[in-house]
């Protein structure tokens, strides 16, 4: 038997909201830590991972290792369903072909009830090996937003460069080229706060595709603030905390800059 009840309902539809064009299919691995899912974007360019341990949910019982074949686009729209204070609990047997979603209003008056097929997925689960990054960004995730969109009016393209104390992000296109640096700030606040943790003060400089990652950026409303690990020849990490009780991740290759 597996059964998750989520206070904060709407933690789900913002998490199907942010990978649901990315990845159409996913297979939703349930186990006693919690639930979690991987899968490769639909150009096999970007990784997604998701999250959320057990400790997220109100209740939580998973008898043995369950795996739940989701189509993403069905799943969010039956969340929509749900307002967005609604309790949601999900509810499966050890063996399934469908799941149950129940959704359950904040004064008790609603519940409504969906039952979904579950789908055959072959999804290959990647290894994510250890990397010592050479840079980790935390910055608060709206301005993270604000810049991958106001840099897509300049290309394709977005160079992110650590040094120690700032961060420039850039691109140019047709129209002209377009920089902006944040630096280190001091602030009390976590959710403002900017920090730059550089390995050994090597400054590094990579590219990478603005589509993805202003597909990344939907996952905003997930967290106050966002992770960027860089490190040359391997993916750009971007990671959203969901409550210190989960998170979603997005892993991005550099682009090669063609030599002459």
């Amino acid at each position: 038997m597996f059964e998750a009840r989520l206070l904060q309902g709407t933690i789900l539809k913002k998490a199907l909201e942010a990978i649901k064009e990315m990845v159409k299919d996913g297979n939703w691995e349930c186990s006693s830590s919690g639930i979690s899912m991987q899968s490769m974007d639909f150009s096999h360019v970007a990784l997604i991972m998701l999250n959320l341990k057990e400790s997220l949910f109100d209740k939580y019982r998973c008898d043995r290792n369950v795996t739940l074949g989701l189509n993403h686009e069905t799943l969010s729209k039956i969340l929509k369903c749900a307002a967005n204070d609604d309790v949601i609990t999900l509810k499966a047997s050890d063996q399934p072909d469908e799941i149950n979603i129940l959704f359950q209003s904040s004064n008790d008056e609603k519940t409504s009830e969906f039952v979904v097929k579950l789908i055959d997925f072959d999804g290959e689960q990647l290894g994510i090996p250890d990397t010592e990054y050479t840079a980790t960004i935390k910055l608060p995730s709206q301005e993270f937003q604000r810049i991958c969109r106001d840099l897509s009016q300049f290309g394709d393209t977005v160079v992110i460069s650590a040094k120690k104390g700032s961060v420039e992000f850039s691109g140019s296109g047709d129209v002209g080229t377009a920089k902006i640096v944040l630096k280190e700030n001091g602030g009390i606040d976590d959710d403002d706060k900017i920090s730059v943790e550089m390995d050994k003060d090597q400054p590094c400089s990579l590219s990478f595709a603005n589509r993805y990652l202003n597909h990344f950026t939907k996952a905003t409303p997930l967290s106050d603030t966002v992770t960027l690990q860089l490190c040359p020849e391997n993916p750009l990490v971007v990671s959203y905390d969901i409550s210190n009780m989960g998170f979603m991740k997005f892993y991005l290759a550099p682009k090669i800059e063609e030599e002459d």
